[in-house]
């Protein structure tokens, strides 16, 4: 009795139930699967919308602003003459106001500007540097000295394996080659050859940028003529020391930090630099005088120099954001129009960002040598303990 009196009033509670359905407008049950329409497929190429409230952020404004609140940016021995530097910070300052650029001893050189984070370690002051601009040996020896930090800017992957450090302690921002940059009016007849300098008509006249105890540029330098003479490797090293030491003895080599103006004035009318601030300084001085730029093809030596950021930067997020700004396309074009090749140049080429008359006005450096880490570190071990000895004479700041 109980199971038929059970299933009685089931079968009653669902007649009820589909009247009361029926009269709300419910319809008809279905007796049929109901009809599941088929997902949209979102193509291989394109990422699922998905919906948020978060806000998107976007990490350059959010760096820029982290920049802002820190509100000020110290550099080091970047002369404004120096691959067009003053493009750099005029651009610099004008895509992000409110960050005040301190400059730090233009015309130190890559060994002052490791000193100065040395000395600076416990100095949140503005004596201490957030960034360094390098030669490319100096790059893996502050990374061995704990002296700097890695950080990888957006564009990393433009920048050839070979010119930075894999962690990103250090990263590769320009090169050229050196040459003899040579004041016109004062010497008629250029010099085309290193050996050419030992020629009793350059008495007085010759001069290095920078000092070979400290600078990248002076020690390559000193290396380029002993490669001139021949001589390869460690023994180029030597050589080169010998040959600045002929170079002083007969009277030709004037022991001056040489740069743009000592060459234009007639101080040191003959000096050997990087070919693009020499061919920069040819169009500063708009034909007065005029300057040649000489590249000798014997001993014809490119250098690459690196940036990286203090490992005790006072201003971290404004040193990351000015590593931003020289590896984007318009830091790099900055350079660029400073007669010097971009890290991201290949890359940049392929991409067709570089304008065609900024590409053919670059100088060729077809032919060049371009010097592995350790060939450079063999190279600047002898050259700054052999300077002192070898060639004995001290070489000064030019007059201001």
């Amino acid at each position: 009795m109980r199971t038929k009196n059970f299933a009685y009033y089931l079968l009653a509670l669902l007649v009820i139930a589909a009247t009361l359905l029926s009269a709300c407008g419910g319809g008809a049950v279905a007796t049929t699967a109901p009809v599941v329409e088929e997902p949209v497929v979102v193509p291989a190429t394109e990422a699922p919308v998905v919906a948020t409230d978060a806000p998107v952020v976007d990490p350059m404004a959010a760096l820029y602003e982290a920049a802002q609140a820190e509100g000020m940016l110290t550099t080091i021995a970047l002369p404004h003459d120096w691959c067009n530097y003053e493009a750099v910070f005029t651009g610099f300052k004008a895509k992000y106001p409110g960050i005040e650029v301190n400059e730090l001893n233009p015309g130190a050189g890559s060994g002052d500007e490791i000193e100065a984070i040395k000395a600076n370690k416990n100095n949140p002051g503005p004596q201490a540097p957030d960034v360094i601009d390098v030669g490319l040996a100096f790059g893996p020896t502050a990374k061995a000295d704990g002296l700097i930090q890695p950080y990888k800017v957006s564009t990393w992957d433009d920048i050839p394996d070979s010119a930075k450090d894999a962690e990103g302690y250090w990263y590769g921002d320009y090169y050229g080659v050196l040459a003899f940059e040579v004041n016109t009016v004062e010497v008629a007849n250029p010099p085309a050859e290193y050996a050419d300098l030992l020629k009793p008509e350059y008495n007085g006249q010759v001069a290095l940028s920078g000092d070979p105890l400290t600078s990248n540029n002076a020690i390559l330098t000193v290396w380029a003529a002993g490669l001139s003479t021949g001589a390869t490797g460690e023994e180029a090293a030597q050589a080169g020391l010998e040959f600045f030491k002929s170079l002083n003895e007969s009277g030709n080599f004037v022991p001056i930090d040489g740069n743009s103006k000592s060459v234009g004035i007639g101080e040191t009318p003959v000096m050997i630099d990087w070919n693009y601030n020499s061919m920069l300084n040819n169009v500063n001085l708009a034909g007065n005088p005029e300057i040649a730029t000489i590249v000798p093809t014997k001993g014809n030596l490119a250098g690459v120099y690196v940036q990286a950021i203090s490992a005790y930067a006072p201003h971290p997020n404004a040193a990351k954001l000015w590593m931003e700004y020289l590896y984007s396309d318009e830091g790099q074009l900055a350079w660029a129009s400073g007669f010097c090749y971009p890290i991201r140049y290949n890359a940049m080429m392929a991409a067709g960002t570089v304008p065609a008359d900024m590409a053919a006005q670059l100088p060729s450096t077809e032919g060049a040598f371009f010097p592995t880490i350790d060939e450079i570190n063999a190279a600047k071990a002898i050259i700054t303990a052999g300077w002192p000895t070898v060639v004995g004479v001290t070489v000064e700041a030019p007059a201001p």
